[in-house]
């Protein structure tokens, strides 16, 4: 029987679902190596370093997340919706949302960086829209919310899998309703 041919794109999704289940500080060679059925000859092949593997990794499990978002988001209850699947995600890929929180961000100064480079344009544009008020009132409604579901999904991802969902749930509608009690009054 011929040997099964490694390719980057294998050793790639094996360090992925490794991370997925175990999480990335278990993205070894030998492991990766064991996952394929393989030597470590193949996997020491196609990365130059562990390093760019973690950032292959890193890339795949953002895209990962942006596809689950993009699944579980309600157009007409963007802003809800929104923070409701972010929570969600945490808790069914602990790992992966871990990784995502990890990544280093070196351009991020000031809380609007971040916003600026890691939200999606179109959501505050869906926001003012829905609520008829001004984009810029909706940044700042999208990003108070952010940095608040944020929180709850490390507490949801680092936590133990018996936090109730709705108990999150609850504190994030109740978080969601001041916030937009405080821009509908502006």
């Amino acid at each position: 029987m011929p040997k099964q041919r490694i390719t980057r794109e294998m050793v790639v999704d094996a360090a992925f679902a490794i991370t997925r289940q175990e999480g990335i500080a278990q993205v070894l060679v030998k492991r990766i190596a064991q996952e394929l059925g393989c030597s470590v000859q193949p996997i020491y092949s196609y990365c130059n370093s562990m390093d760019e593997l973690r950032a292959a990794v890193a890339e795949k499990a953002a895209a990962h997340m942006q596809a689950y978002m993009a699944a579980h988001i309600d157009p007409a209850d963007m802003f809800r919706s929104t923070g409701y699947a972010y929570v969600r995600y945490a808790r069914q890929e602990p790992h992966l949302f871990q990784l995502f929180l990890q990544r280093r961000r070196p351009y991020m100064r000031t809380l609007e960086d971040l916003y600026g480079r890691d939200a999606d344009p179109q959501v505050p544009q869906s926001i003012a829209r829905h609520l008829s008020i001004p984009v810029e009132r909706a940044k700042e409604l999208h990003l108070n919310m952010l940095v608040f579901t944020t929180g709850i999904g490390v507490i949801m991802a680092t936590g133990s899998r018996e936090l109730p969902e709705e108990e999150m749930l609850a504190r994030l509608e109740s978080a969601c309703q001041a916030f937009l009690g405080r821009a509908m009054e502006e």
